[in-house]
């Protein structure tokens, strides 16, 4: 009897101890690497725990509006590049205007929400007709929703789009140059309440930014909003038997985060300081879902924590990875390749282990009522 007690025991232990190394699979690996490619880059801890910080600013509030769709059941939000483009409009038009610092971002902010709220309705309803396949849908939304912002940057801006100033327009007389210059809002939010420590440096007002949006999406959960939100992520069907209107809170959730990411880009670019005006937005959807991914998100299941994890080891890969590859083999283009490699990379294998995952839960919980019935 002891001897069965103890065996059965023993698979509970190993079977909670597998499940947990599956499920933190990729985050695990990421650790893995880093502790490898760090010593190897020779990179002194001031400068990586700067960089870190640097990056942590620049990305956490794009990557925490993948979360809100997540809780709805809707998978990555690939379509966040529709809100990316939004405010690099409102950018575009208030460096137009040369409204410099912070009133020059929020008049951005507010330029660009009503652009958002548009997009966002439009996306929703279309993810709303491609219930099971969201994700996809919405890559294939970013690429659309590309040629419609070339459309309006390249040929409408500076022809039956007024724009004054000659250093954004093309020398033919329309179109935005390929970059565009933010020297008068670079950093305004993160020089707002600067904090030196020695060498560090700590950009307090957009840790400030960053932490309001964390408590909103916390106290947002708790609101009948967001557990109908969290409903639907369960079960669809049991959802609306309940009386939830399943479509209309989908669609609040996608133009949710459609306007968290164009905040985002905001934060994202003013801390650059230069928008790429063809470019900028193009990567962030798989930059952030992959982020997330590395924290130990999946498709159905994200929190706050995984946001922070996953942005500081995608982006320690990021920093460490050229110089480690140079330092290795004498070549640094080596570690630009792997970090390609690695966005799209970790992407796939997150959604391999999640598809394997879910298959290895189904199966236990097939086992489990065909030893119930055995019972019976």
């Amino acid at each position: 009897m002891k001897k069965n007690a103890f065996s059965l025991q023993k698979m509970f232990t190993q079977g909670n101890l597998s499940r947990l190394l599956v499920n933190n699979a990729v985050p695990i690996l990421f650790i893995c690497i880093s502790l490898f490619a760090i010593p190897l880059s020779k990179f002194s801890l001031l400068y990586l725990a700067q960089e870190l910080m640097t990056r942590l600013v620049r990305n956490s509030f794009l990557v925490l509006s993948l979360i809100i769709p997540i809780i709805a059941g809707m998978g990555l939000n690939f379509a966040m590049v529709l809100g990316a483009m939004a405010g690099q409009i409102g950018l575009i038009f208030v460096t137009d205007w040369n409204i410099l610092g912070m009133p020059g971002m929020l008049l951005a902010m507010i330029i660009s929400t009503p652009i958002a709220l548009l997009n966002g309705y439009f996306c929703g309803k279309i993810l709303n007709r491609a219930r099971g396949r969201e994700m996809v849908t919405g890559l294939i939304l970013g690429f659309f929703s590309q040629a419609i912002y070339l459309l309006i940057v390249l040929y409408g801006m500076g022809s039956f789009i007024p724009i004054k100033s000659p250093a954004l327009v093309l020398s033919r007389g329309w179109g935005i140059r390929n970059a565009v210059n933010l020297i008068g809002m670079r950093a305004a939010l993160d020089r707002l309440i600067p904090i030196h420590l020695g060498g560090f440096n700590l950009p307090l007002a957009t840790l400030a930014v960053i932490a309001l949006l964390c408590v909103f999406i916390i106290w947002f959960k708790k609101t009948k909003l967001g557990q109908d939100m969290r409903a639907i992520g369960q079960d669809m069907a049991v959802a609306e038997s309940a009386g939830i209107n399943v479509m209309r809170t989908r669609l609040i959730a996608i133009m949710m985060s459609t306007v968290m990411a164009c905040y985002g880009q905001i934060i994202y670019l003013q801390n650059i300081g230069t928008i790429n005006t063809y470019n900028s937005h193009e990567q962030i959807g798989l930059f952030s879902a992959a982020a997330l991914l590395v924290g130990g998100a999946t498709v159905s299941r994200a929190n706050i924590s995984n946001v922070f994890l996953g942005v500081i080891l995608f982006h320690l890969m990021f920093i460490v990875s050229p110089m480690a590859g140079k330092n290795l083999i004498g070549s640094a283009m080596l570690g630009e390749y792997f970090r390609v490699f690695v966005t799209y990379g970790v992407i796939a294998i997150s959604l391999v282990i999640y598809a394997w995952a879910r298959f290895k839960e189904k199966e236990r919980e097939r086992m489990g009522l065909r030893g119930l019935k055995a019972e019976a």
